[in-house]
């Protein structure tokens, strides 16, 4: 479950949807007879693969060469769990990341918080771990931040000014601002500020930090990553709105991998230690330490309400 509450303003929002405005579909190729919301593996073994070598891709970053190293100790955990290479795959966008799931070019990822509903939907995608703390709580918030003396003290001094966003499908980078900005400050894309798209939350935040943007909506997950690397003084940034708290990353598998490789791969998320890793090192400044089972029908349950009340639709082609 959502560690913290919702705003009042987000939840009038959502409790606003009419019913059928909430109704999620997976695209034709894929079916759902549990009615979990993901993919079902396919029942005939013809429709199954088991390769050879596994594809593991976290989602894109500014940098994606840093998380070869982050990513390797785990990986080596992976193949020692499934008997099979692992190889990391350094995606350059969400869509690419999309595309090489329903090619059956991937196998296994780490997609973002708001891409998962359309990688779901499009591309079979089968999240089911996150990131935890160690009490098992779990999520980030999104944050508008802008740098010292910029004029920009509170969200209702975005009018008239840019605000950088990281790309359309990205719920903290887009589509969570975007909603809340335009319920709670009655602030409307296009018409009292204007949007810039810089790719990744590492681009939005140097961004700001450089002063290239006078503000952006960012995942404070990365922005806690990246002071804990150095990446970025947090004396050059001032955060001037704070959202409720949101699923993270979901990892999961394609549909289509047996079901005895799946649950290998389940294995391997729930039994890596951590300590002493770059992976802990990496991701310890926001506090997660371990993997937990998620639900994409129960913990995705708000980003799909955003969607809807963005009008949002998983058109898959």
């Amino acid at each position: 479950m959502i560690p913290r509450l919702l705003t009042a303003a987000t939840l009038a929002l959502m409790t606003a949807l009419p019913a059928t405005a909430q109704a999620f579909t997976l695209d034709a190729r894929y079916t759902d007879a549990d009615g979990d919301l993901v993919a079902d593996i396919p029942t005939d073994p013809a429709r199954q693969v088991d390769p050879a070598t596994l594809v593991f891709a976290y989602t894109p970053v500014e940098d994606p060469a840093v998380y070869v190293d982050v990513w390797a100790e785990f990986l080596d955990h992976l193949s020692a769990t499934t008997g099979k290479p692992v190889e990391f795959f350094p995606v350059q966008s969400n869509a690419a990341q999309y595309e090489a799931l329903r090619a059956g070019r991937l196998h296994i990822a780490g997609i973002n918080t708001g891409g998962n509903p359309i990688a779901v939907a499009c591309s079979g995608f089968r999240p089911f771990a996150m990131m935890a703390r160690e009490d098992d709580t779990f999520g980030y918030e999104m944050e508008i931040i802008t740098w010292p003396g910029s004029g920009i003290e509170k969200p209702e001094d975005l009018a008239g000014k840019q605000l950088a966003f990281t790309s359309e499908t990205s719920n903290s980078g887009f589509k969570a601002p975007q909603a809340l900005l335009e319920s709670e400050f009655g602030l409307k894309a296009d018409e009292d500020y204007t949007p810039a798209f810089s790719g990744a939350h590492d681009n939005s935040i140097l961004g700001v930090a450089n002063k290239d943007y006078q503000a952006a909506a960012i995942a404070n997950s990365v922005l806690k990553r990246m002071i804990g690397r150095d990446a970025v003084n947090p004396d050059d940034l001032v955060t001037i709105y704070t959202s409720a708290t949101f699923p993270t990353t979901g990892y999961g598998t394609a549909h289509n991998l047996t079901p005895g490789l799946q649950e290998k791969i389940r294995q391997a998320f729930f039994t890596f230690d951590w300590e002493g890793t770059a992976l802990q090192k990496e991701f310890e400044p926001q506090g997660e330490t371990k993997f937990v089972p998620i639900t994409f029908k129960d913990d995705w349950s708000v980003i799909r309400q955003i969607d809807a009340a963005l009008g949002v639709e998983y058109t898959c082609n």
